[in-house]
């Protein structure tokens, strides 16, 4: 079944020429490792002028997408665009660096052990990626900031205690997998498409793997001390829900109130990040 191969493995999809030149910016290919090895690839995005080390802002993209965002029309069920490219150069007028990398199993990165885990694995990622900015002369290792979307959202969650200080998190739509999953599958599956998930999760179980069903960010919450976390929910999600977030948040010790984001679906919810780039940038100024 696709849906079934694209959930255990994800998908390249292609940058399809794009680069973040066709925003104006000059940029660096860059390569580096996760922190089990896997060769991740970017672009870092530098700030203008010689004025010392700077703050830095890094994107950690959501399922199927790419470093770009999200490619309109790619997946087997219905999406919407998500370009990341219009924060990125907002974030760069404003004196930011900024990182923009493939996760493992997309883009142009390498693929790693299968399965995805949404998270727990992926991680290693978000770490190698902080580990590579600390180690840049032009960098201040104590100012880094991420913005994730969906899966991006779990990992930077997960992820953040591992790899202090990281001064900000703005997480849009993160969620409990099984959540997700579940109101997906019966979406995309109809009424018995949910029953379909029990054999992933026992493949999980099988491979030492956290179990999608056990899968939940909030736990990583409290550790995230010292860190001051926007999260932002649209309000028309079918596949996660308002309640998940504010979990979240109520778990998080820094967590600034909810973004209740108006919107019609999914995928919208996601466009806070092209939509309200003055927000996005407005959180970073006052809290990185």
């Amino acid at each position: 079944m696709v849906l079934t191969k694209l959930m255990l493995v994800g998908r390249r999809t292609p940058l399809g020429g794009r680069t973040p030149r066709d925003a104006g910016l000059q940029y660096e290919d860059i390569s580096f490792p996760a922190t089990d090895g896997v060769k991740l690839k970017g672009w870092f995005i530098p700030k203008e002028g010689n004025g010392g080390p700077g703050p830095v802002v890094a994107f950690v993209h959501g399922w199927l997408w790419n470093r770009l965002g999200n490619v309109e029309g790619r997946v087997p069920f219905q999406d919407r665009g998500v370009d990341f490219l219009p924060a990125a150069k907002a974030l760069h007028d404003a004196g930011y660096h900024v990182l923009l990398f493939d996760v493992r199993h997309h883009g142009e990165s390498g693929r790693g052990r299968a399965p995805l885990t949404y998270g727990p694995r992926e991680t290693r990622d978000y770490i190698g990626a902080v580990n590579y900015l600390r180690g840049r002369a032009d960098v201040d290792g104590e100012r880094i900031g991420a913005v994730g979307t969906s899966m991006g959202g779990n990992i930077i969650i997960m992820g953040t205690s591992q790899c202090q200080p990281i001064k900000a998190l703005l997480a849009i739509q993160p969620t409990k997998l099984h959540t997700f999953n579940t109101n997906f599958a019966r979406d995309e599956l109809g009424p018995l498409g949910p029953a379909s998930l029990a054999p992933i999760d026992w493949m999980y179980a099988l491979m030492r793997l956290p179990r999608p069903t056990k899968h939940d960010p909030g736990l990583a919450a409290p550790d995230l001390d010292g860190t001051v976390v926007q999260y932002v929910q649209g309000t028309g999600d079918p596949w996660g829900t308002m309640e998940i977030i504010d979990g979240f948040a109520a778990a998080t010790p820094n967590a600034l109130p909810v973004v209740r984001f108006p919107s019609a679906g999914r995928y919208e919810g996601y466009r806070y990040v092209s939509e309200r780039v003055d927000d996005v940038v407005g959180f970073f100024r006052e809290h990185l």
